[in-house]
């Protein structure tokens, strides 16, 4: 949405993809998911294919490749902006030779790649897929620097990093309210993330502490079990989900913005998130393990306190520490932060590429 508010007045463009029309000055095409569940023999065809390697095989017979092709025959698009492993290989037959950027939000190849069954079928597939296409296309975005660096290692591309950070918000520092420390994590309920560590912290903290977890349902079961191992600290809540553009505003009113993410995968180690940068547009001290890209902001803006280890002992001695003080100094720097840390510094980039590749000037 941060890339269409950014073209929709000085481009035509046409948006594909799956679900509602976004509210913009755009043309858009709705694409399509399969309804019905695949049959067994089919199952087992793609599987033989991600076994075999056939990658562009497997790819080019998926339904929804099949149908957004079909879908998006009669565009004659200048240049194309592909979000997403998915996206490229249609978007670079769809130009028929005109500029193609690439915004490749984590590392394809190592996705998901602490599920043993995703690694032996879609690790290779993925990578096969980045070492036919990625030579292909004009300009290439990442999220942070030590995914840029795996891309340029690997594929002998140099991708410019563009965070995923939100439009600058016109939000100060909310005062402490003198009795409580008030922190907050948003994001989706999934097992990987092992969101379980940071209500594991909270038995190591006073009762100053509190903890709203506002997360999308990823995973019901996993929810539930969240549900469950919080339900004997009345300090802990789970509060509803807003949508992305009110995170920054509803999230306001905390202290502290926790986010504790053990690096159990290459994505998740070197992870730099929406959230954290929302948690510093929301004017928030930010708390975190020593993931190496978060830790560097955190570390440069002075904006929060950064673990040792993952350990949620580690995290929750910081966190102890913090008087009045000391959070509202950390409150105060990330106020200082939002104004580099926001889409309004990245968008340049973003403009500046389109521009040069698309002929404006």
């Amino acid at each position: 949405m941060r890339q269409i508010r950014l073209l929709e007045s000085d481009c035509d463009v046409t948006v594909a993809g799956f679900g509602d029309r976004p509210e913009a000055n755009i043309r858009f095409v709705e694409l399509l998911r399969q309804q019905q569940r695949a049959s067994l023999p089919r199952k087992l065809l793609w599987a033989l294919k991600l076994l075999l390697g056939w990658a562009e095989s497997y790819y080019w017979n998926q339904y929804e490749v099949v149908t957004a092709a079909r879908l998006l025959s009669d565009t004659a698009p200048d240049l194309i902006i592909a979000n997403d492993l998915p996206a490229l290989p249609l978007a670079l037959r769809l130009a028929k030779g005109k500029p193609v950027v690439y915004d490749a939000h984590e590392y394809s190849p190592r996705e998901n790649e602490e599920r043993w069954a995703w690694r032996l079928l879609f690790g290779r597939y993925n990578d096969a897929l980045c070492r036919r296409h990625l030579p292909q296309v004009d300009s290439m975005l990442t999220v942070c620097q030590g995914i840029a660096d795996e891309y340029a290692r690997n594929y002998g591309v140099r991708p410019l990093v563009v965070h995923n950070a939100p439009q600058r918000q016109p939000l100060s520092p909310s005062p402490l309210d003198g009795t409580s420390i008030r922190m907050i994590h948003h994001g989706v309920a999934s097992r990987s993330r092992q969101l379980e560590l940071m209500i594991e912290i909270m038995n190591h903290l006073d009762q100053r502490f509190t903890l709203d977890l506002m997360l999308i349902e990823g995973e019901t079961e996993y929810m539930q079990l969240l549900r469950q191992k919080a339900q004997h600290d009345p300090r802990i809540r789970f509060v509803d989900p807003v949508p992305m553009s009110q995170i920054c505003q509803r999230t306001n009113a905390y202290d502290v913005g926790l986010f504790f993410l053990p690096p159990n995968s290459f994505n998740y180690r070197y992870a730099l998130p929406n959230k954290f940068f929302e948690f510093v547009q929301a004017r928030l001290a930010i708390a975190i393990g020593p993931s190496p890209e978060m830790a560097a902001l955190v570390r440069k803006y002075e904006c929060g306190v950064v673990a040792e280890s993952f350990e949620p002992s580690a995290l929750a001695r910081l966190l102890q520490n913090l008087d009045p003080a000391g959070l509202t100094s950390l409150k105060a720097a990330s106020h200082r932060a939002a104004e580099e840390l926001c889409f309004e510094q990245a968008a340049p980039i973003v403009l500046s590429e389109v521009r040069r590749l698309g002929g404006l000037g």
